[in-house]
C-alpha cells in the first residue's frame, strides 16, 4: 500500500515517543528538553531558530505533541508565550537563540516579570568552553537577564538539565508567578544522559507561603465588620491567583463597594452595580474617591503602585485602616504602610476570610454602609466618562463602547497595546469575566498587543480574539501579521488610528506647552494594503457611521485575520487624568479643568 508524505512525516515523527517518560535509554540535551516540556503538558512554543539552539530544533521536528510557531521577531515570541499565559493561566514557553536572540527577547521577559506571569524562556548560548571569550552571539544570558526574572539557570551538565527544567516550572508557577530563563549551552544539547523527570519536586530555598495567619485573618475580619466607609481593591493578583470566585462571594456578602486595578479588570463583573470601575491615573471619579476616603480598606493581590494612588503623601493624608492581602511579602507595606498584613495565597487567604465571616454570624453596620453607597452614588452621578459624541469624527470612545456592545455575549477576549487606547478599552470594554482583558500594565510596552492576540487565538480557536491599538503600537511587531497567516490565527486588529503617539501628545498638550515634539506620525503607511500584502483583510472607516458595519464585517469573517484602520478625532484626551505628583483624588474631568 503507497504511503502519501504525511503518513510517512506522522510515522516518523511518532518514534521518539515510543520511549516512557522515564527511560534509561540515553537522550541528548535537546531530546531531553523536548521530554521535559512534554512532562509538563506544553502544547504550544514559540520560537526563532539560531546557531546555539539547531540541536533543539532537530529535536522539535522529531516529535509531534508540541507545535512550534515560528515568529518573526524573537519579542514577539516571548510575548506571544506571555499572552497565551495571561489568557489560559497556563505557563508560556517561548525558545530563543543566543546573542541577539537574548536581547530581542529581552524587553518581552521585562514585560512578563512586571506582571507576574508564568513564562518559562529558553535560551540557546554558545558552547561551555567558548562562555566569556566574545565568541559569535554570544551574550551573559544570566547578567543581562537577572534584574528582569523571578530566577534564572545557565546549565552546565546535561546530568542537570531535566531537574533544572522541573525548577524554572515550579518556580515560574508557584508562589508570585513570573518568567524563569533557563540558558543551555550548545555542547550540553548535544550531550548524552539518561533522562528521568521527578513528579514533584522541594527546594529548600524556595518555599513561598500558601496559608494565610488566621490570627490576622480574624483580626481583618473584625475590622471589616467595624467599618462605616468600607472598600475592596482588587488587582492582577486576583487574576493570577484564580480568586475570582471568592472576591465576588466576598462582595455578595458584605455588600461593600468594590474597584480593580487595570491588571485586574474582569475580576469583579464590569457591569455589576457594586463595581466603581477601574481606579488610579485614568481611574473613573467614584472608584478614585471612594479610594481617598474610605475608612477601612482591604487590598488584595494589587500593589499601592504610583498609577493608583498618585502621590504617595496625599494619599496618607486621609487616615485609614489597611488590611493587605499578597502572596509576595516583599509589596505589603512596600509604598503605603499597611494595618494588617496577610501573606497567603489570595485564594486561600479569601476562602479562609469567608469562612471566618460566616462564623462570626454578624453584619456590617447597614445604616453606616447605606449613608456610603449614598455618597458614593452622588461622586458617580458626575458620569466622568460621558464624552461628547459626532456625526463627522470618529470618537475612539464610541469604537470600544460598539465593539463591547457587539461582543459582550460572546466569549471575546480583548488585547490592546499602551497608550490612549489602552485606557479608553479599560474604561468602555465592561469585561465581566477574567483573563479577557491581555495588556502590558507595569513595564507600559508598546507592540505587545498583535503577539498577544496571535498566543491568544491559538489557544482558544473558538473564542473571538480582538486587538484594540494605535497606528504607533501596531507598527513595533507588525511583522507577526506574517505569522498569523502562516498560523491561521485570525485576530480582529481595531486600529485607533489619531496620527499621533496619542498619549506623548496628551501630555505635551497639557505639561509641555502644547510643543508636540516628535509626537506626531508623519509618514504612516496604508495599513489596508499593507494588511492585504501579508494576505489579510484591511477596511478603511473613515465615518461613525460606518464603525459598528466594519465591526460586523471582521466579525463575519471568522477565519480571517482583519486589520480595521479606524480614523479617530486627533484631538481626543483621556479623563479622567490625575497629573503626575498630584493625589489620587485630584482629578481633571475635561479640558474645562484644565
Amino acid at each position: 500500500m503507497d504511503m502519501s508524505a504525511a503518513d510517512i512525516k506522522r510515522a516518523a515523527l511518532a518514534q521518539p515517543n515510543s520511549q516512557s517518560p522515564n527511560s534509561t535509554a540515553e537522550l541528548n540535551g535537546s531530546e531531553i528538553l523536548v521530554r521535559c516540556l512534554q512532562a509538563e503538558g506544553v502544547r504550544h512554543l514559540w520560537g526563532y531558530p539560531g546557531g546555539a539552539v539547531l540541536y533543539i530544533y532537530d529535536a522539535l521536528y522529531k516529535q509531534e505533541s508540541i507545535q512550534h510557531v515560528l515568529v518573526r521577531h524573537e519579542q514577539a515570541a516571548v510575548h506571544a508565550a506571555d499572552g497565551f499565559a495571561r489568557a489560559t493561566g497556563e505557563v508560556g514557553v517561548a525558545l530563543v537563540t543566543s546573542g541577539p536572540g537574548v536581547t530581542n527577547a529581552v524587553t518581552g521577559i521585562a514585560t512578563a516579570y512586571m506582571d507576574s506571569i508564568p513564562m518559562v524562556i529558553i535560551t540557546g548560548q554558545v558552547p561551555s568552553a567558548a562562555i566569556g571569550l566574545d565568541a559569535f552571539q554570544e551574550c551573559d544570558t544570566v547578567g543581562i537577564t537577572r534584574p528582569i526574572v523571578k530566577h534564572n539557570f545557565l546549565v552546565k551538565d546535561v546530568r542537570d538539565l531535566a531537574l533544572t527544567l522541573k525548577k524554572a516550572f515550579h518556580i515560574a508557577r508557584t508562589g508570585r508567578p513570573g518568567p524563569v530563563v533557563v540558558d543551555i549551552p550548545k555542547d550540553v544539547s548535544l550531550a548524552k544522559t539518561t533522562f528521568s523527570y521527578p513528579d514533584r519536586i522541594e527546594m529548600r530555598s524556595y518555599n513561598p507561603v500558601k496559608k494565610g495567619h488566621s490570627g490576622q485573618i480574624r483580626k481583618a475580619v473584625q475590622l471589616l465588620l467595624q467599618a462605616k466607609r468600607p472598600y475592596i481593591y482588587t488587582g492582577g493578583g486576583v487574576i493570577l491567583g484564580e480568586a475570582t470566585a471568592e472576591l465576588r462571594q466576598l462582595v455578595d456578602m458584605l455588600g461593600f463597594p468594590c474597584t480593580n486595578t487595570l491588571m485586574g479588570l474582569g475580576a469583579m463583573p464590569g457591569t455589576d452595580p457594586r463595581f466603581l470601575g477601574m481606579l488610579g491615573m485614568h481611574g473613573t471619579y467614584e472608584a478614585n474617591m471612594t479610594m481617598q476616603h474610605c475608612d477601612v480598606l482591604l487590598a488584595v493581590g494589587a500593589r499601592f503602585d504610583d498609577r493608583v494612588i498618585g502621590n504617595p503623601k496625599h494619599f496618607g493624608s486621609v487616615e485609614r485602616k489597611i488590611i493587605h492581602v499578597d502572596i509576595d511579602p516583599s509589596s505589603i507595606s512596600k509604598r503605603v504602610r499597611v494595618d494588617i498584613p496577610i501573606v497567603g495565597d489570595v485564594k486561600d487567604v479569601l476562602q479562609e476570610l469567608i469562612a471566618q465571616l460566616k462564623e462570626a454570624q454578624a453584619k456590617p453596620d447597614a445604616d453606616a454602609v447605606n449613608a456610603w453607597w449614598n455618597q458614593i452614588n452622588e461622586w458617580r452621578g458626575r458620569d466622568c466618562l460621558v464624552y461628547k459624541g459626532s456625526d463627522e469624527v470618529i470618537k475612539p470612545q464610541m469604537v470600544v463602547d460598539t465593539l463591547w456592545k457587539l461582543t459582550r455575549d460572546r466569549d471575546t477576549y480583548i488585547t490592546s497595546d499602551v497608550g490612549q487606547h489602552q485606557m479608553w478599552a479599560a474604561q468602555y470594554y465592561k469585561f465581566d469575566q477574567p483573563r479577557r482583558w491581555i495588556n502590558s500594565g507595569g513595564l507600559g510596552t508598546m507592540g505587545v498587543g498583535l503577539p498577544y492576540a496571535m498566543g491568544i487565538k491559538l489557544a482558544k480557536p473558538e473564542s473571538d480574539v480582538f486587538c484594540i491599538t494605535g497606528e504607533g503600537s501596531i507598527q513595533m511587531c507588525i511583522q507577526e501579521l506574517s505569522t498569523c497567516f502562516q498560523y491561521k490565527t485570525p485576530v480582529k486588529i481595531v486600529s485607533l488610528n489619531n496620527r499621533y503617539l496619542g498619549m506623548v501628545r496628551q501630555w505635551q498638550q497639557l505639561d509641555y506647552g502644547g510643543r508636540y515634539s516628535h509626537s506626531y506620525m508623519d509618514a504612516l503607511p496604508d495599513f489596508v494594503k499593507l494588511a492585504e500584502a501579508y494576505g489579510h483583510v484591511g477596511i478603511l472607516v473613515e465615518k461613525p457611521s460606518d464603525v459598528e458595519p466594519a465591526l460586523k464585517e471582521a466579525m463575519r469573517l471568522t477565519d480571517r485575520t482583519v486589520f480595521l484602520d479606524i480614523r479617530t478625532d486627533p484631538t481626543e484626551n483621556v479623563w479622567p487624568m490625575v497629573k503626575a505628583g498630584k493625589g489620587i483624588s485630584e482629578m481633571l474631568l475635561g479640558s474645562e479643568d484644565l
